[in-house]
């Protein structure tokens, strides 16, 4: 029985994953940890590979290092989103690459020797503490290197909070230390749907009163009910396009989570018309707190 590996979810028109393929994305709740995964113990992987350039070398190495010697590594990105720079990683690897284009994918090929060149390519993507943020992080995690703007005008402006609350898209945990600042938090409960950001805020928020859940706040069934409070700063990208469909769903979810007379603070960048799903999930009970650098602060009560 073949043993075959999926990360992400490539077009079925250019790569159809076997039967009983185990997925491996972090992007995925529920997906199994490709990290996990032993050395030489996939008989194929297909790969769609994340744009950012650390982020796709190691995700690479990653799907090599679990392939048996002669097992087939087949990744594509879009060429205006990494797929023009993967011949040129695997190659650095020291590996034979049959290279195809279509619907402007860029499609590469690979059997895997018995000893490609990995080393270097695992480490610099793999998790680390970060001696400036002081947090545990890792490459491809929003704003892995540094304090997302947008967060720091939230937690600059955040009052003490009370009660029990979210923290929707929480990466890293940096949000969580402002809010659990306060001694009148009873419990907060973080949520992100990428498994390395969890992992991390796992380690970086070391406090009894948090949780940190794998889950995707679009799908709801998050079990939160008569929350106090909820914050957070969501994201407006999907697969590297801009979809404001994702900050109204969270907007939906914080609604619905919330008890009558619980608060939401979130932050959004100034483009992007948030305006209308807040005023259609609390009515006129929104305030715009603050504008600035780029963004928008605003607090919403149920």
């Amino acid at each position: 029985m073949s043993n075959e590996g999926l990360y992400g979810l490539p077009p079925r028109e250019l790569v159809e994953p076997a039967a009983g393929a185990v997925q491996y994305s972090p992007l995925i709740p529920g997906a199994q940890d490709l990290e996990a995964q032993a050395d030489q113990s996939l008989d194929a992987i297909n790969v769609l590979a994340p744009p950012g350039t650390v982020e796709q070398r190691y995700v690479l190495a990653q799907g090599l290092r679990a392939l048996k010697v002669g097992g087939t590594l087949t990744a594509l990105a879009p060429k205006a989103k990494g797929g023009s720079r993967l011949a040129k990683e695997l190659k650095a690897f020291g590996l034979e690459v049959a290279e195809d284009a279509r619907r402007h994918h860029r499609i590469c090929e690979v059997v895997r020797p018995a000893a490609p060149d990995l080393a270097e390519a695992l480490a610099a993507g793999a998790p680390r503490l970060s001696p400036d943020l002081g947090l545990w992080t890792q490459p491809g995690i929003f704003s892995w290197d540094r304090i997302d703007p947008g967060t720091a005008l939230l937690l600059g402006r955040l009052p003490p909070q009370a009660g029990v609350g979210a923290d929707f898209g929480c990466g890293l945990g940096y949000l969580a230390h402002g809010v659990l600042a306060s001694p009148e938090v009873t419990g907060l409960t973080l949520i992100d749907i990428d498994r390395r950001a969890v992992e991390c805020a796992r380690r970086n928020v070391d406090d009894p009163r948090a949780k940190v859940v794998w889950a995707d706040v679009r799908q709801g069934d998050l079990g939160l009910s008569d929350l106090d409070f909820v914050v957070m700063n969501p994201p407006f990208h999907d697969g590297g396009a801009e979809d404001r469909a994702l900050g109204a769903a969270f907007i939906a979810q914080a609604a619905g989570a919330l008890r009558h007379g619980g608060k939401l603070l979130m932050v959004a960048n100034r483009h992007l018309p948030y305006e209308r799903p807040l005023a259609d999930s609390f009515g006129a009970k929104v305030k715009l707190l603050a504008e600035e650098g780029g963004y928008k602060l605003y607090e919403a009560r149920r």
